[in-house]
């Protein structure tokens, strides 16, 4: 089993998650968000690196004492890592069990792929974009069915504190009220901790 990958990045403190982690980005996504700030993850012209679980656990396990001292680990990112979840699935089960397991993903993948990997993952951050459907749509070229759906799955499922929904605001697309009415409809679902922020767009972006 092999995935293609963007880039590793270690050593990235309290970013993705507690204590040290090391950020996996795999190639692949089902969105093409306006202002991506990884266009690689999905650009026909990416040359992708190729590992299988085994030599990522190799590769990323140098830093297994700043994990375990910190409460730290992997989180998977990309692109869209759901689209490799039997990959996250197979490295999990030889990792160290006190590493935590985290994932930045958008939710929009069949919602199959996130029931396999709810034993294995420790937090999501979850990047909703916006929850009205007409802003989601215009942002991403896709609707946000898919999203709902997997978010009423966690929000069913998983206990609050594990969950981190960033809201960011785009400009351009959405308003700080849209936002805010993002954050209403996600508190009535049970989630509770929000990472608030502004897109930069860069004069080179699409």
């Amino acid at each position: 089993m092999t995935a293609p990958i963007i880039g590793i990045q270690r050593h990235r403190i309290n970013t993705d998650g507690q204590g040290v982690t090391t950020l996996v980005a795999f190639y692949g996504c089902t969105l093409r968000c306006k202002y991506c700030i990884n266009p690689q993850c999905f650009s026909e012209n990416t040359v992708c690196r190729v590992i299988s679980p085994d030599e990522l656990y190799e590769e990323v396990s140098i830093d297994n004492l700043y994990f375990i001292a910190t409460g730290g680990g992997i989180t998977f990112g990309g692109g869209e890592p759901l689209l490799h979840n039997s990959f996250i699935q197979e490295f999990c089960r030889i990792a160290k069990p006190e590493w935590k397991i985290s994932i930045e993903t958008s939710l929009n993948a069949d919602t199959s792929r996130l029931i396999s990997l709810a034993p294995f993952i420790n937090h999501y951050f979850i990047d909703i974009k916006d929850l009205n459907n007409n802003i989601y749509q215009a942002y991403t070229s896709h609707d946000n069915r898919q999203l709902l759906t997997n978010l009423h799955l966690l929000a069913d499922n998983i206990p609050p504190k594990r969950v981190t929904i960033r809201l960011p605001l785009i400009p351009g697309y959405n308003t700080d009220n849209d936002r805010k009415a993002s954050m209403e409809k996600l508190k009535e679902m049970g989630f509770r901790n929000f990472d608030m922020f502004r897109y930069i767009i860069k004069k080179h972006e699409p």
